[in-house]
């Protein structure tokens, strides 16, 4: 089978897997809603006229203003970790690299406990991707530094490089908590779990936005990716600019995550597990892995939210705890393989 055939296949296959996960994901939970009212509320909220309402108006609520853009957001959060993964994986050539490693989800968690602990919404609703964003660029720019060093561009030490940083970041982290207000804390140690819960229409149009044009100029960075997977020297032969070309990939990858992390909080590891999966299925041809990991990541964390809703119900538990669990024990996996 000719790649660009499997490609189409795969990716048909997730799409449709996407769209039986949202119809799933805004069914499930603890009010049962059957697909077919789930199809008839989103077709009457598009135009009354089309459907006559046969439901409780509270229905409609669940499902337009909770589970709607929960769903919504749990498809921006797997597609933009996922991209993220596999393309810091290729430019740093270091298959055990995602945004959560390399601390950039603990630069972003660091900026957005800022502003829930001590600074409040003095910006308005976006005040916390902002800071998020803040964040993840002090991680960014934190790990230029230590690049400087030509020893520490080895794949090896830019993975130390990520975990020493996010272990600083962490602590700063902990030192906001204990003395920032205590009525907070409890809301801020849930949201550093993971969570899809915060997910509101209001606050969703322009992270959406920014997080979808970033997803996209990664996948457009692709063919230098491939470049750079062949090392720096076969790389700058090739006329690649590296150094750009990684800072570049790095920056978009730090925009992504942290707008991700403001809105769920630290879901890690999922950056890590996808491109694996997806590589293995596909190969390393960035072209075709990138879009495939942003749809797999997509149907992964729509059921892995599915899953985090109905495991415990009518309690929700946070959903960077199962990432946690899965992306660890695959983490392990991967390190008990190398040689």
């Amino acid at each position: 089978m000719q790649p660009s055939e499997k490609f189409t296949r795969i990716a048909l296959l997730l799409l449709a897997a996407i769209v039986l996960l949202l119809l799933a994901g805004i069914s499930v939970g603890v009010s049962q809603i059957s697909p077919l009212h789930v199809l008839k509320i989103v077709v009457h909220a598009l135009n009354p006229e089309w459907v006559v309402q046969e439901w409780r108006d509270s229905q409609a609520v669940i499902i337009l203003e909770l589970r709607a853009p929960r769903t919504v957001l749990a498809m921006l959060t797997g597609a933009g970790l996922a991209v993220c993964g596999g393309a810091l994986q290729a430019a740093t050539r270091n298959p055990l690299t995602d945004p959560f490693l390399l601390g950039v989800s603990s630069g972003a968690s660091l900026g957005a406990v800022f502003v829930i602990s001590h600074l409040g919404l003095a910006l308005g609703a976006y005040t916390l991707p902002l800071f998020s964003f803040f964040g993840g660029l002090l991680s960014f720019l934190l790990l230029l530094l230590l690049l400087r060093n030509p020893a520490n561009q080895r794949p090896d030490r830019l993975v130390l490089a990520g975990v020493a940083i996010s272990f600083i970041l962490m602590a700063a982290t902990n030192w906001l908590i204990y003395w920032g207000d205590q009525r907070a804390a409890q809301s801020i140690v849930f949201w550093m779990l993971g969570s899809l819960g915060r997910a509101r229409w209001d606050l969703l149009p322009i992270p959406s936005v920014l997080i979808i044009g970033g997803i996209i100029l990664l996948i457009c960075h692709a063919r230098n990716l491939n470049a750079l997977m062949m090392g720096q020297e076969s790389a700058a032969a090739l006329g690649i600019p590296v150094n750009r070309v990684r800072i570049e990939v790095l920056l978009l990858a730090t925009l992504v995550s942290s707008l991700i992390v403001s809105l769920t909080g630290t879901i890690g590891f999922v950056g890590l597990v996808v491109p694996h999966i997806v590589r293995s299925i596909v190969g390393g041809d960035n072209r075709l892995l990138l879009p495939l990991s942003a749809l797999f990541g997509a149907a992964f964390v729509m059921l892995i939210d599915i899953i985090a809703r109905v495991m415990l119900a009518p309690q929700e538990l946070p959903i960077g705890i199962i990432t946690g669990a899965v992306g660890g024990s695959y983490f392990c996996y991967l390190l008990a393989r190398r040689e």
